[in-house]
């Protein structure tokens, strides 16, 4: 596979995206498929979904069209992420139990993992339970990261791509076309995403983007004989932004007292918002971070990094960076009540 398959790829992912992403706007307005303003929320119109179905179509055709030997591998990850797509899209429309979410998103991640697709972090057949729960818990994060105008989207069209030249440079040609057609299927949904949004992905293009980023960041260490190093770098870097996000929310939520798993505005992208930063600053922030981690994971593939210190600053900076978060405050302040002295 030429890097002319690769951007025609591209080119096609971009401009299908592009063209589909109004005509189901249209749609999901039509049939009122919409995310209604309240609650933790912070647009002020009814704005309609579907925009996740736009980027999963964009992206499932070029892929399939490749023959080789990973082409199961690659399968077993679009059979997962399409049905993660159809669960977020039952779940926009009506919201399942998380029981039910995680019992599919299991299913999901084992049908990948039953396609060969193995981290290799210890070494022994444990890696495989190891493999299914970071796709599960990886997938999740990318659905909590779907929180602001553009978040997501521009993490993904950073992400993807350089994940995708990880690929290439891995030897991986399958995946790195997969994801060459993902980036630009995120960028074409973005025209529309980009703050003030026009159209949401919902959960059904948040669990299809993350079940893939996920997937194929085991993939591009599967099977490469690799150590542990490795493969806790090539899992955490290209996930980094939503393993962070995910990490803040869950130790602030813990310490007010809050419920884990339901929204708020208290992810990283509220807190930059917070500090000053609009939705569009907060977008690029991100996808900058997301382009250094990505930048990063390169950099370990081509030998110039050790993978062990890469993954080991990284985790340094994630924690880092989830302990500064904290003292950036996003709920309100309550105030002890005081007793009411009448003089006699």
């Amino acid at each position: 596979m030429n890097g002319n398959a690769a951007l025609a790829t591209a080119i096609s992912a971009f401009a299908g995206c592009a063209a589909a992403t109004p005509v189901l706007r249209r749609l999901a307005l039509r049939w009122e498929l919409t995310d209604r303003p309240g609650g933790h929320k912070s647009h002020r119109r009814p704005t309609p979904y579907l925009g996740g179905i736009a980027i999963m179509l964009a992206t499932v055709v070029p892929p399939l069209a490749f023959a080789g030997p990973a082409a199961t591998r690659i399968a077993g990850i679009l059979v997962g992420a399409v049905a993660m797509a159809l669960l977020g899209l039952i779940d926009d429309v009506a919201p399942l139990p998380p029981p039910t979410r995680l019992a599919v998103q299991g299913l999901a991640a084992g049908v990948a993992v039953m396609s060969g697709i193995v981290a290799p972090v210890t070494g022994s057949r444990l890696d495989i339970v190891i493999t299914l729960l970071w796709i599960v818990v990886a997938t999740n994060s990318f659905n909590l990261l779907d929180n602001m105008d553009g978040a997501l989207g521009g993490v993904t069209v950073v992400g993807a791509a350089l994940l995708s030249a990880a690929a290439f440079i891995s030897g991986q040609p399958a995946t790195g076309l997969m994801l060459a057609a993902l980036s630009p299927a995120a960028l074409g949904f973005l025209l529309y995403n980009w703050a003030p949004a026009r159209i949401f992905m919902g959960d059904a293009g948040s669990l299809f983007i993350g079940f893939t980023l996920a997937s194929s960041a085991a993939l591009v260490v599967t099977g490469t004989g690799a150590g542990t190093g490795t493969a806790v770098a090539g899992l955490l870097l290209p996930t980094f932004v939503a393993t962070v996000d995910t990490a803040i929310v869950l130790l602030s939520r813990r310490r007010a007292g809050r419920p884990l798993l339901q929204g708020g505005s208290d992810h990283l992208s509220h807190r930059l918002h917070r500090l000053g930063l609009g939705k569009r600053l907060t977008a690029l922030a991100l996808a900058a971070l997301a382009g250094a981690a990505g930048l990063l994971h390169i950099a370990t593939t081509l030998g110039w990094v050790a993978p062990a210190a890469a993954a080991a600053g990284a985790g340094a900076v994630a924690c880092v960076m989830v302990v500064l978060a904290q003292r950036v405050r996003v709920y309100p302040t309550i105030r002890p009540k005081t007793s009411i002295r009448v003089r006699r």
